[in-house]
């Protein structure tokens, strides 16, 4: 075939006699160096070229309906149909053998060990409907060595006030929050600052020189919270031994009991002292009309609770589930009056960085700032 035999028309065709074949294409479908090819080479070069490119051509169309297809199998076996995330994550939830609550006590352990014992048996109950999870209740007797258990993964959540929440997850970094909870039906608290009534206080200002009783060393409103309080504010504290104090400072004990608190500034032995408003609400009506209100300081979460951060997300998005649901059930609502007279948990009031900013500003130390 020579290069007079080649007809470019429209549409592509090829006619064939014999030998010979006669390939009609029309030259605008063909590459700039085919056409350049084509004026110098020959007719079966060119039709060699011409069916390459038809080859080519079919075998790109023929990979991307393979991909096409296999990109099909592929999402209806890996979780484009709704809800397979979920699925997926199921084995991950159950592969915890244990769930392990977290309390601080330095006595009474056993003791408190049974009585948180029904809750942590139902979250891991909830956890696995094989029952395969076992609820652990662990007792560390300072702050200190709880944090060390979350960082070993020896305990998984704990639940506390605020200001040891703020110790362990600020200071320690052993955690972080999830929920909050409504401990003594309360979601939220504050400490009073208060003094019998008729006596020479009238301000805060007048504490200077006298003595504050606090309730205990460990507790967030009878102690912590008001304490930092009248720091901020610019007042020295100090601990005192006995009743007398420098007229600089304000000095401070410790009663022991709600009830020695009070009756230690209604007998005028102390000028002042701290509880919480929960405490002030639990008063007779003749101790509440004896004493009046100095100061009162910001609302914070009742009870806090949270979890180690390195928790499995998916464990730790089951655990809140559980939780959040806990007192729509009779079983949980029973759980839950007996474990401190809890009512519920529910999210926290601003997020988790809210609460984690209320609880620096609130704690974080004066003389750090």
């Amino acid at each position: 075939m020579n290069r007079a035999s080649i007809k470019y028309c429209s549409p592509l065709k090829q006619e064939c006699q014999g030998e010979e074949c006669s390939f009609m294409v029309p030259s605008f479908f063909l590459p700039r160096s085919l056409r350049l090819y084509n004026r110098y080479g020959t007719a079966s070069s060119l039709l060699l070229a011409v069916r390459a490119l038809t080859s080519v051509d079919t075998i790109v169309k023929r990979r991307r309906r393979q991909i096409f297809i296999i990109a099909a199998i592929a999402a209806l076996l890996f979780g484009a149909i709704p809800g397979s995330n979920a699925a997926g994550q199921a084995p991950e939830r159950v592969e915890a053998k244990t769930i392990s609550l977290g309390i601080v006590s330095e006595i009474h352990q056993q003791e408190i060990e049974e009585h948180f014992h029904d809750f942590v048996r139902y979250v891991a109950r909830k956890l696995s409907s094989a029952s395969d999870i076992e609820g652990k209740v662990v007792i560390a007797p300072t702050l200190f060595e709880l944090a060390k258990l979350l960082e070993q993964k020896q305990v998984d959540f704990y639940m506390e006030s605020p200001y040891p929440t703020y110790v362990i997850n600020n200071v320690h970094g052993a955690a972080k929050l999830l929920l909050r909870r409504w401990k003594g039906g309360m979601a939220e608290y504050r400490s009073l600052i208060f003094t019998k009534r008729n006596s020479e206080i009238k301000r805060l200002e007048d504490l200077r020189g006298k003595m504050i009783v606090f309730e205990d060393p460990e507790s967030t409103s009878g102690h912590l919270l008001p304490k930092f309080f009248l720091l901020r504010r610019g007042f020295k504290l100090a601990e005192k031994s006995q009743p007398n104090t420098s007229p600089a400072e304000i000095g401070y004990i410790f009663a022991g009991s709600q009830e020695k608190l009070v009756d230690l500034v209604l007998t005028k032995q102390v000028a002042a002292g701290a509880f919480s408003n929960g405490d002030y609400a639990a008063l007779d009506e003749k101790s509440r009309s004896d004493i009046i209100i100095l100061a009162q300081t910001e609302m914070l979460p009742r009870h806090l609770l949270s979890i180690r951060r390195d928790l499995a997300p998916a464990l730790a998005s089951r655990l809140e589930e559980i939780l959040l649901s806990m007192h729509e059930d009779d079983e949980g609502r029973r759980i839950l009056q007996k474990a401190d007279d809890t009512t519920k948990f529910d999210m926290l009031p601003g997020g988790e960085a809210g609460v984690r900013r209320r609880l620096l500003e609130t704690f974080y130390s004066v003389e750090k700032k």
